[in-house]
This record gives C-alpha cells, sequence and structure tokens, in this order.
C-alpha cells in the first residue's frame, strides 16, 4: 500500500515525470566513504525555482536545496550542510547534487524538482544504495529479470535473498521505477527460513493496467544495511483472447454488412425491373387493345369511323403509323 502522504504529494504537486528534465533513474551503487554526483538539467525557460528532495525508504519526503534559475546562490537545509552541494550551470540548465563522504543512512530516493507555472513537478528518481565496507555481511538477491502480464491479470513478483543470519531481522522494500511516474516505494512481505539465511519476498501487482509497467527493485535491509536486486521488469502485453474476440467481432460485422448489403442491392433490381414492367404492360395496353379480336367485345368499346373509298384517294400515314389503326368494324345497312 502506497502511504498516504505520498499520495497526498503526488496530487498536491502533480507529480508526473518531467519531460523537458533530465535526471538519473534507476539505481545507483556506492561505498562508505565515496563521494557521488547525482545529475538534473531543465533547459526551460520557464522555471523559476529547482528543488532537491530526499526520501528515505518509507519515509517522508524532505527538502535538501533550492534555488531561482536566473541566481546562483543556492539555499541547503541545515540537516544537509556539511555533506551536500549544489552545482549549477545557468546557461546549460544544470543542478548536479554532489554528496561526500556518503553514510549507509544516505541510502534514500532523490528527486529533482522544478517550479512550473505554479507547480512543482519531480523527475523519476533516482536510488541511491550506499554499501558499507566494514560488513562482513554478504547477501545476495536473485529476482527474474523479466515479467510479462496481460493487460487485467494478477502478477506475484518474487526474490530470493541468501545471506547471513543477524539478530537486527530483515525488512523487505519494493521500489518501482520507469514509466511516466517518479519512483515509488511500497512496503514488501518476506519471510525466513533456515535460521535466516533464507528469505522470500513477494509483491502483488493487481490488475495490471497502464501504469503498472517499469522496473521493480526488490530491497531487504538485513541488520542496517539495504541490498537491492537487479530489478525485474514488468511489461503489459494485450491479452490474445481480446485480440481474437476483437478479430471474430469484426468478421461478423463485416459479414452482416456484405449480406445486408447484397440484400438491398437484389431489392434495388427487382424494384427497377417491376417498374419497367409496368411501363412496358401500361403502353402496351393502351396502344394495343384496341385491336383485340374478342368476339364478346362490348359494343360501347368499339370505335366507327366512316369509310369513303375513292380511287384517286390516297390515304397518308405518317412515317411510323400506329401498330393498331383499328379497335373494331361493323357493317350497317341503311
Amino acid at each position: 500500500m502506497v502511504p498516504l502522504y505520498l499520495l497526498v504529494l503526488c496530487q498536491i504537486c502533480q507529480v508526473a515525470a518531467v519531460y523537458d528534465m533530465i535526471q538519473d533513474s534507476g539505481v545507483i551503487t556506492a561505498r562508505v566513504g565515496e563521494n557521488v554526483t547525482l545529475q538534473c538539467s531543465s533547459q526551460d525557460n520557464t522555471v523559476t525555482f529547482i528543488y532537491w528532495y530526499q526520501q528515505i525508504l518509507m519515509g517522508k519526503p524532505q527538502l535538501i536545496s533550492v534555488r531561482m534559475t536566473q541566481k546562483s546562490e543556492v539555499t541547503i537545509s541545515a540537516e544537509y550542510q556539511d555533506r551536500f552541494k549544489v552545482v549549477m550551470q545557468n546557461k546549460k540548465g544544470i543542478n548536479d547534487l554532489i554528496i561526500s563522504d556518503l553514510k549507509v543512512f544516505d541510502s534514500a530516493v532523490y528527486y529533482c524538482g522544478i517550479l512550473h507555472f505554479n507547480a512543482v513537478e519531480f523527475g523519476q528518481g533516482v536510488f541511491l544504495h550506499v554499501k558499507s565496507s566494514q560488513s562482513n555481511i554478504q547477501p545476495s538477491i536473485h529476482q527474474p529479470a523479466l515479467m510479462p502480464l496481460q493487460l487485467g491479470q494478477n502478477g506475484n513478483l518474487s526474490c530470493i535473498v541468501n545471506s547471513e543470519p543477524c539478530a537486527g531481522g530483515q525488512m523487505f522494500y519494493w521500489l518501482k521505477q520507469g514509466g511516466s511516474q517518479p519512483a515509488v516505494v511500497y512496503p514488501g512481505e518476506g519471510w525466513c527460513s533456515n535460521e535466516g539465511r533464507n528469505c522470500t519476498s513477494h509483491f502483488l501487482v493487481k490488475s495490471a493496467g497502464s501504469s503498472d509497467p517499469g522496473t521493480y527493485y526488490c530491497a531487504v535491509d538485513i541488520c542496517g544495511k539495504i541490498v537491492f536486486g537487479n530489478g525485474t521488469k514488468v511489461e503489459i502485453e494485450e491479452s490474445p483472447n481480446i485480440n481474437c474476440l476483437l478479430v471474430y467481432s469484426l468478421s461478423v460485422v463485416l459479414a452482416v454488412s456484405v449480406v445486408v448489403l447484397l440484400v438491398l442491392v437484389s431489392m434495388m433490381c427487382k424494384l427497377k425491373n417491376k417498374t419497367c414492367s409496368d411501363c412496358k404492360g401500361t403502353v402496351s395496353q393502351h396502344t394495343c387493345s384496341a385491336g383485340s379480336n374478342d368476339p364478346n367485345q362490348d359494343a360501347h368499346d368499339l370505335h366507327y369511323a366512316a369509310l369513303s373509298v375513292g380511287r384517286n384517294t390516297e390515304r397518308h400515314f405518317p412515317d411510323n403509323p400506329p401498330a393498331c389503326v383499328y379497335s373494331g368494324l361493323r357493317i350497317t345497312k341503311d
């Protein structure tokens, strides 16, 4: 479970990965007494302040330094003034943090933050792992390099710790880094066997979504000594069942569309043929029905015409005479 203060801080400060800011990420390992430089730079002209924060495992973020981008003065918090120093170059936007004479308790996540349009935005963060050179305990952590998960699937990350037993016991953590969000530290569950020599820790990724991809580092605090694994990269893959269902659905929709289109075309052709047939039937009826030889034809339907026959009389018809000239002929005596 993510600590409540971290969730509140994320909401207030809008902690999304800043794409115009470059900061170290992942895990940096150093030994006690050495010096280390944590890099941070931003070339955004709208940035007014640059910050450095430190967050120990399961602790609250603490402000290390703050400075204005247009000035060379840096304000460093009192508890960090002895061994912490900020190196800057305004033209290149560099704001590196130098920690000298490292101590074991310097192991923590270090965030570089900028004030951008009245909102503090953080980089992804880098975990500084300080190893003790005086300890005889040489624990090791083994965890798988890759775990592919399907969208919505649960994943159980695990790591195995081999170490010498100690009176202080063990505490387990999981550090997630990557994607568009800053690094987050989660408490982990674990148990040990063989008098504390072999330990196992698990972390459950529930209903994997778009915010879960990244590298998950298993961390164990053994008698005040923090040990990190090499990290397990979690990748989200689309479920093949979902892909098959989508293909089948699209295929059915396409088939139905083709059938409906063919039915519509067939109906339109039939309607067109019927309309043409009706037109032809009407013309034929009006033109040629008068030439019927039905003997029972009603007298009222007969047309009479006077016939004048002469030798020198010609009947001229147009070039295209009608198909039927007389609808009927009846001879009467005076």
